[in-house]
């Protein structure tokens, strides 16, 4: 199993579901809760991005099948999407399709039943998130990357517990330059990844430009 793989996978997951740059979001969206209720929220966070996710990587492949579409085809769309997401992280802007737009903002539930939806889904686990999952497990081919994939994954998710669960405390904890910095380096992080993700796409799709 080559170590790229996981540095890879890790690198992209924690990019967009980066724990850091998502504590406003949860602090925002779990507002008048108290930090017993945020933590049963982040814990229920976890447990449907774990469901979702878990969902999105055993079928996701499949469902592609369905729709006649190729894993290349999703490795140049989902590096455009995600990489539409890591410029808004270098621009400081949230991206609207894992965010949600004003409209939709505006729409969020009490705090107390906000750990589906918005958090879980689409802010987690969003078409970003999704695309990750589903490319690279178009690499899993033994028991060894198949440790790898599901490690990564649960590293990434056990970070964001972690992070959420102590939410109260980090946010005044916290600065607003930290968060800035992690959201700026992760973006171009993830512009990197997703340009990977396009050319790898385009070389097997157009196999002159190889």
């Amino acid at each position: 199993m080559e170590t790229s793989f996981v540095i890879g996978f890790f690198g992209a997951l924690f990019a967009i579901m980066n724990p850091v740059t998502n504590l406003p979001v949860f602090l925002s969206v779990t507002d008048g809760a108290s930090p017993a209720d945020q933590r049963k929220i982040a814990v229920k966070t976890a447990i449907y991005c774990l469901v979702l996710g878990g969902a999105f990587a055993a079928i996701g492949a499949q469902v592609l099948k369905l729709f006649g579409i190729s894993i290349d085809d999703l490795r140049v769309a989902g590096g455009m999407v995600i990489l539409i997401f890591a410029l808004n992280m270098l621009n400081g802007s949230e991206s609207s399709s894992h965010h949600g737009s004003e409209g939709e903002k505006s729409a969020y539930p009490a705090p107390e039943t906000v750990a589906f939806y918005p958090l879980a889904f689409p802010i987690l686990v969003g078409p970003g998130t999704i695309t990750t999952l589903i490319v690279y497990s178009h690499h899993v081919n033994d028991a060894a990357h198949l440790v790898a994939y599901v490690g990564v994954f649960l590293f990434v998710v056990a970070l964001l517990t972690v992070t959420f669960w102590n939410a109260a405390a980090l946010g005044r904890r916290l600065s607003e330059t930290a968060r800035v910095i992690m959201s700026r380096f992760m973006g171009m992080i993830l512009a990197a990844i997703a340009i990977s993700m396009i050319t790898d796409g385009l070389k097997s799709l157009l196999p002159g430009l190889a």
